[in-house]
């Protein structure tokens, strides 16, 4: 039986166990059991965590999402979706992930809770140097990357500056843009060793050498600022690419200030980003983005935004490196009380092993103790003695040799012999030359004692930890729905083009464009430039876009005439507005120099390769709507109303 049909006989009896009680009995979908504690666990953790009150459900309303999403897993599991190779080895990686914290004894004593709080209330502002090691450094190569991180800190205590410094010598590949300085970050956000000797410094000062996964680190201490919080906005965003031209550039600055006019006359900050802003993700959202503190945004950015006083505050235009924004306050909510974090500090800690200041030999002894665990020294030491004389010479005599079959330790229901040693010490050679047999032997004892354990630990969480055992069930039916949805859905809509057409035809009138003008917006420095523009159009009325602005250059030179052609929309642009629904007169309005050329386009449908990706939603939707359809006839549902009505709603 290999590893994924144990870890699925593990889960399928464990849960099937309980349902020998059939008052847990919750739901039945063709033959598969559901019971209530299944139920409720999903329910409550796809509910309890919501910001948004209205978008909580009752287990009544909950009810149809968790039948819906169990018919596509039964389904994928029909189909054999759960035989696949790509399946399978998906889901034991992500196995392995999720087993880690439980393989580690994370001690998480008040201690280091409380500082950890005190590093949330606490912003740093640090720059390093790195000297980075392979993920699997050798000694020499870790002596090599200790002497130079030495050697850097003589010449800083020479004179010469961190950031010099850190530009000539820091493997950092971001030092070339920011010199080593890493900008202000607080708990969590730095691995635990360089985040321990930041906070353990001060201003001004220079760390001793700081090995984390990655190397080397010189730590300097620039700023400490207290924590600000956390803060809620929408933001209206006009999007600017890397090498933006300045007219880009320019003409968004004019999108951005004409929207922040109709924020100061009163128009709604949502519907206005709803339909301006470029950042998409935000704008279906009224603008809205998640919670963030002041280190967890880039500065030109974050530092508006905290600047605001009041919720329902509205900053100026800024730039960012990524575009113009106006933002919203929300809402503001200050560091939170240690009673308020400090559960969830406590599970931080406990998932990252890096924080223990205990190591994995605690977890190892609690492990040896929790199972029994017994050793025979006396057994081992004759081993040893049996080993020794091959030891240095040619490895071969070591496989001539017997092997021996005395149990050398046991503990739970294993009993490991020494033959069991011999096969892993053989199979399992030294990374590094070593000379002295003790320290060979000894090492390869003692890894291997903490290998067995650790794989019986690792084959058993599921028995031990139940927490453990409803997370690895999800990751197995969140997988499934990923790859069945993927192929009757999402590929199914981007790929049946003749589906998609049918679709369109019959929901055409679905999207529309609204009142639109055709044609140019042109704003000219003098009435000779417009003159030569009105000539150009009277001699070439379908002249294109880039052959008028050609022309004008030729003509004049650059920059005396600012020529835009396109489809306009309410809102799109001042000038249009105003010339063709009577809007008021942009600010730098001059009648003489700025004027339109085109025609109003009335209201009509979009066609479906102006509205695709609508229409491929709404295909998926439809294509989804029908499939849940055919499997409801295929399995037969039975609900226990009286069971659904036990559970509580989540409040």
């Amino acid at each position: 039986m290999n590893r994924f049909t144990l870890l699925f006989f593990v889960v399928f009896f464990a849960i099937s166990g309980f349902a020998q009680n059939n008052s847990d009995l919750i739901i039945k979908i063709g033959d598969h059991v559901i019971l209530k504690d299944e139920f409720v666990h999903l329910y409550e953790k796809n509910n309890d965590h919501l910001i948004d009150e209205s978008e909580k459900k009752t287990p009544k309303e909950y009810l149809d999402l968790f039948v819906n999403f169990k018919l596509k897993v039964y389904e994928a599991e029909r189909l054999g979706y759960d035989t696949l190779p790509g399946f399978i080895s998906e889901l034991k990686s992500y196995r392995a992930e999720l087993a880690k914290p439980y393989l580690t004894d994370v001690q998480h004593t008040k201690e280091m809770v409380k500082t950890a709080y005190q590093h949330m209330k606490t912003e740093l502002n640090a720059s390093h140097i790195l000297i980075r090691l392979p993920e699997k450094p050798m000694p020499n190569d870790t002596l090599k990357a200790w002497n130079k991180t030495n050697e850097i800190i003589q010449k800083y205590e020479n004179g010469e500056s961190f950031e010099s410094l850190a530009e000539k010598y820091s493997d950092d590949p971001s030092v070339r843009q920011n010199k080593g300085n890493l900008g202000y970050f607080s708990a969590f956000q730095m691995v635990y060793p360089f985040e321990n000797a930041a906070y353990n410094l001060e201003v001004g000062e220079v760390s001793k050498p700081v090995r984390t996964k990655f190397g080397y680190h010189l730590i300097k201490l620039n700023k400490r600022r207290a924590a600000k919080g956390q803060i809620k906005v929408a933001h209206i965003m006009k999007r600017l690419a890397e090498n933006s031209s300045e007219e880009t550039i320019k003409h968004q600055k004019q999108e951005i200030d004409s929207i922040a006019a109709e924020l100061k006359k009163g128009a709604d900050f949502g519907e206005l980003a709803k339909a301006n802003s470029d950042d998409r993700r935000s704008a279906s959202n009224e603008g809205q983005l998640s919670w963030f503190g002041s280190s967890g945004m880039m500065p030109e950015f974050a530092d508006p935004a905290f600047a605001l006083e009041h919720d329902g505050d509205i900053s100026p235009v800024i730039r960012t490196p990524y575009g113009w924004h106006i933002i919203k306050r929300i809402e503001y909510r200050p560091v939170p009380e240690f009673e308020e974090i400090e559960a969830f500090l406590t599970d931080k800690i406990r998932k990252d092993p890096s924080i223990s200041r205990h190591s994995d030999e605690i977890f190892i002894n609690k492990l040896k103790q929790e199972y029994g665990f017994k050793e025979d020294n006396q057994i081992f030491g004759q081993l040893k003695k049996e080993i020794e004389p091959a030891f240095g010479n040619d490895h071969f005599k070591l496989l001539k040799l017997e092997k021996p079959g005395e149990v050398i330790f046991s503990f739970s229901d294993q009993q490991i012999t020494s033959g069991d040693f011999w096969d892993y010490y053989l199979n399992n050679p030294d990374t590094e030359e070593l000379t002295d047999f003790q320290l060979s032997i000894e090492n390869k004892y003692q890894k291997f004692v903490e290998d067995r354990l650790l794989q019986y630990e690792d084959a058993h969480l599921e028995d031990n930890y139940p927490e453990f055992r409803y997370l690895i069930k999800e990751y197995h039916d969140g997988i499934l729905l990923f790859n069945i949805s993927e192929d009757k859905i999402w590929n199914a809509a981007a790929q049946d083009s003749v589906g998609l057409q049918a679709f369109y035809e019959k929901n055409k009138k679905k999207y529309f464009w609204g009142d639109r003008f055709q044609g140019w917006v042109i704003k000219c420095d003098n009435l000779e430039v417009r003159d030569f523009i009105d000539a150009v159009f009277e001699q070439d009325p379908d002249i294109q876009a880039t052959g008028l602005r050609d022309q004008v250059t030729d003509h004049f030179g650059e920059g005396k005439a600012e020529i835009i052609y396109g489809y306009f929309e309410k809102g799109d642009d001042e000038l249009v507005d105003n010339q063709v629904w009577n809007a008021p007169e942009p600010e730098d309005y001059n009648e003489s120099l700025h004027f339109i050329r085109g025609n109003g386009i009335p209201p009509q449908p979009k066609t479906l390769e102006e509205a695709k990706g609508l229409y491929i939603s709404d295909y998926q939707q439809f294509l989804e709507d029908n499939w849940l359809k055919e499997l409801r006839k295929r399995y037969k549902i039975r609900v226990k109303r009286r069971v659904l009505k036990s559970i509580e709603s989540i409040k």
